[in-house]
C-alpha cells in the first residue's frame, strides 16, 4: 500500500462508525477483489440483481462476477426500445439488490450523487431490497459542501466525455450550471441517513475508482 492507501485505511473505521450512526452499513476493503468476493458472499443465489451507470462497478470487476454468476441480472443495456427501458427500470426497483457507485462521500458518512433521468437516485431512495454502493477512497470529501463541487466540476464533466453529451461541460471541463437539453445534473441528492436499518451497504476500498 501506498501512503495515501494507508492514511485512507486509517480513516475507515470512523467512516464505518459514521455510518452506523445513519443506519447504514460500513465496509472497507485493500482491494477490489477482497471487496468483490465479501459481496458475492452476502448475495443470494438467483438474487435479481440491476445496477445503475457506473465506471466503479464495471472497473472493480463486480459486473464481471455477476455475469458470470448464479443471479437474475437486470441488465438495462439490453433495451432496444423505450417501452423495453421503462420495463427494465420497473423491475430494477423491485430487484433483491441495487449496484451503485457514490459520486462523492463525507467522512461522516453522507452520500452526494447528481443524476440526468432520476432512476439511479429513485432507486438508491426507494424500492430495492438492499444497494450496495461501491467507493474508491478518490470520492471522499471532508463537506457536503465539497462532494457537490467534486460531483459538478470533476464527475459530472468527465461523465459527459464519456457519453458524448454536447452540454457546456463538454467544451470547457467545469460546470457551467446549464440546462441544456444533454445535462446530466438534473436531480442532487444527499443521503445523510438510511430509514430502514441497513438496506444501504457502502464498500469503501483503497482503490481509485470512477470520476
Amino acid at each position: 500500500m501506498d501512503n495515501l492507501q494507508k492514511a485512507f485505511s486509517v480513516a475507515a473505521p470512523s467512516i464505518i462508525a459514521e455510518l452506523k450512526k445513519r443506519s447504514m452499513e460500513g465496509y472497507y476493503f485493500e482491494t477490489c477483489s477482497e471487496m468483490v468476493e465479501k459481496i458475492l458472499s452476502m448475495l443470494p443465489e438467483n438474487a435479481s440483481v440491476a445496477w445503475g451507470g457506473s465506471e466503479s462497478f464495471k472497473k472493480c470487476g463486480m459486473l464481471s462476477a455477476l455475469q458470470a454468476g448464479s443471479y437474475q441480472l437486470i441488465d438495462r443495456a439490453l433495451a432496444k426500445t423505450a417501452e423495453e427501458k421503462r420495463e427494465i427500470y420497473g423491475r430494477s426497483v423491485m430487484a433483491d439488490a441495487y449496484f451503485m457507485s457514490s459520486n462523492a462521500m463525507t467522512y461522516d458518512g453522507q452520500l452526494i450523487n447528481i443524476d440526468g433521468s432520476g432512476n439511479r437516485l429513485a432507486c438508491l431512495m426507494h424500492g430495492p431490497k438492499e444497494v450496495y454502493v461501491i467507493v474508491g477512497m478518490n470520492k471522499f470529501v471532508r463537506s457536503v459542501e465539497a462532494g457537490i463541487e467534486r460531483t459538478r466540476n470533476l464527475a459530472s464533466p468527465a461523465n459527459v466525455q464519456r457519453l458524448n453529451y454536447k452540454t457546456p461541460c463538454h467544451e470547457t471541463g467545469l460546470c457551467a450550471d446549464c440546462l441544456s437539453p444533454g445535462c446530466i445534473c438534473s436531480h442532487l441528492v444527499i443521503t445523510r441517513r438510511s430509514m430502514i436499518p441497513g438496506r444501504i451497504k457502502v464498500f469503501m476500498v483503497a482503490e481509485n475508482l470512477g470520476y
